[in-house]
């Protein structure tokens, strides 16, 4: 069966090659599961961020894949191929001239030697994570799973394990919902540069090599023209947007893209898909992402009697798409409590594993992460931190440290995340009050919080008013709780700080007084659960 996958006309005159673009797509070999749920904006608009997540508040992702081999940070695979870059450069001392030795070969490099889903999945959900994110496939164009329809796959080739698989199993043996995040619908625009160099072999340049028998183009897509503007030295974002001078991707690639997710969804039944793409897969030139996002959550409510438990994570949302699916917010946060439900994206280091940012001590430190997994769910938003795993599949120890840190805060402070919901005010103090825009689909992180910022949430009748840091006075002052403050009717009962008991505290019509112990359990954030009853 075919079915023309397309835009709005309105919206897609004057894109790609100054056409409309009809993607005449094949889904009979991975059948689109028909249901509540249709491919129209109006449809998908019908639904409802399940409970579950907006409870979890934090997850775990690993973005682990063939470009953490090297251990030379993110984007790996594109700017190895940028002449006089410091990657091209690293890449040419390490393993030669990308002409010879290119991408292709850098997958037959990586092992996963050391790599153990089921100790790493017990320890994230040991650090808090009540989700785990895996690596479906990155700009890379590699699939890492036993992959119907992309023969460059994790089980025929480097490692030859079935990546998702250990994933999948590890998250149902530990009872944590699994996540999978698509990325490969850019790699027709974002391995272009690899055309200067091995980007348009053929299947029989293999012969006699290890790759024999495998086309390249299949990996690298580039058998069409290159995009307006592109080159091996430009711009690190150019094309990213469809319609802004990426040629216009083939039917059989778009056709290609479809069946790939729907045939990891359909093996490995993740409750949760990140699309690293603005909206979905494609958008605005077709609605191949639609059609995905419609099967997703048809095939949640019949694998679930009826009960929705998927969720679809996209980018630069507009209002009537945020209704359809969630915003994910990269490496950033709105400085404001949002109405609808969101959720942030980061890592503690580069993407992929940077061994430069190890030496060079540049994770974040469990304080930081702990300070934005508070901020986000004052406003309405769940966490995604990445943790970069090395090529060989391991953490390295100063990021056991820092989840360990973040552990030992949870095992205390837990309650005031989980279950939790924004209040009427997020916060105050200096970060409350200062403006803090998202610039593109993020990038804004990086706030310097202090123990004179407060951040508040809600759970039945208390208030978790969290403070970010330790106070060096042990009488502190919060106006959002004054009894005149407008934010809550009743009276305040009692005051406990977590890990501590019950503090004296004194409610006046200005402020909630409260008056802390000398020793507290950590500097990385104090928490008050503060009881209001009418």
């Amino acid at each position: 069966m075919k079915t023309k996958f397309f835009a709005s006309p309105i919206i897609a005159i004057g894109l790609l090659n100054s056409s409309i673009i009809y993607a005449d797509i094949d889904y009979s070999q991975e059948p689109y599961l028909e249901g509540k749920y249709t491919a129209d904006w109006s449809s998908l608009t019908q639904y409802e961020i399940p409970e579950w997540f907006k409870d979890a508040k934090f997850g775990i992702w690993a973005h682990w894949g063939p470009q953490c081999e090297p251990e030379a940070g993110d984007w790996y695979a594109r700017f190895m191929y940028y002449k006089d870059s410091w990657t091209h450069n690293y890449h040419v001392n390490k393993y030669g001239d990308p002409t010879i030795f290119g991408f292709k070969d850098v997958i037959n490099e990586w092992k996963a030697d050391k790599w153990d889903p089921e100790t790493l999945v017990a320890l994230y959900k040991k650090v808090g994570a009540q989700y785990f994110m895996a690596l479906a496939n990155h700009h890379d164009n590699m699939d890492l799973w036993d992959s119907k329809y992309q023969p460059w796959n994790s089980v025929n080739m480097g490692p030859k394990k079935d990546i998702l698989k250990g994933w999948a199993d590890a998250c149902e043996k530990y009872s944590l919902p699994l996540g999978i995040s698509i990325h490969a619908s850019h790699a027709w625009s974002w391995l272009e540069p690899a055309q200067d160099f091995d980007g348009n072999l053929t299947k029989e340049d293999g012969k006699g090599k290890w790759w024999e028998g495998y086309d390249p183009k299949d990996l690298y897509a580039q058998n069409h023209e290159r995009s307006a503007g592109s080159s091996n030295s430009g711009s690190i974002h150019a094309q990213w947007e469809w319609g802004d001078g990426a040629y216009c991707p083939s039917d059989e690639f778009m056709t290609n893209i479809y069946n790939r997710t729907i045939d990891a969804i359909n093996k490995y039944n993740p409750d949760l898909l990140y699309f690293d793409d603005t909206v979905l897969p494609f958008y605005p030139i077709s609605n191949v992402g639609n059609y995905i996002a419609s099967h997703f959550y048809n095939k949640s409510m019949k694998d679930n009697n009826g009960e929705m438990r998927a969720v679809i994570m996209g980018k630069k949302l507009d209002e009537q798409q945020k209704e359809a699916i969630l915003w994910d917010v990269e490496r950033g946060a709105p400085d404001k409590i949002q109405e609808k439900y969101w959720q942030t994206c980061t890592c503690i280091g580069d993407w992929h594993y940077n061994r430069g940012v190890y030496n060079n001590n540049n994770y974040k430190s469990a304080k930081s992460v702990i300070h934005m997994l508070v901020d986000i769910i004052s406003k309405n938003g769940n966490l995604l931190l990445s943790v970069p795993l090395r090529g060989d599949g391991s953490l390295d120890e100063k990021e056991l440290e820092i989840l360990n840190d973040i552990a030992d805060w949870m095992e205390i402070n837990k309650e005031s995340i989980y279950g939790t919901r924004a209040w009427n005010v997020f916060g105050e103090g200096p970060t409350f009050e200062a403006s803090n825009p998202i610039n593109n689909q993020g990038f804004n992180e990086g706030t310097s919080h202090s123990s004179s910022d407060i951040r508040f949430v809600k759970k039945d009748n208390y208030v978790y008013a969290t403070i970010l840091g330790d106070p060096s006075d042990n009488n502190i002052s919060i106006k959002s709780l004054g009894l005149k403050s407008g934010n809550f009717k009743g009276k305040i009962k009692s005051v406990e700080l977590l890990g501590a008991g019950d503090v004296d505290f004194n409610s006046t019509k200005d402020a909630l007084l409260v008056s802390l112990p000398q020793k507290r359990a950590n500097d990385i954030a104090i928490v008050l659960k503060v009881e209001i009853r009418q």
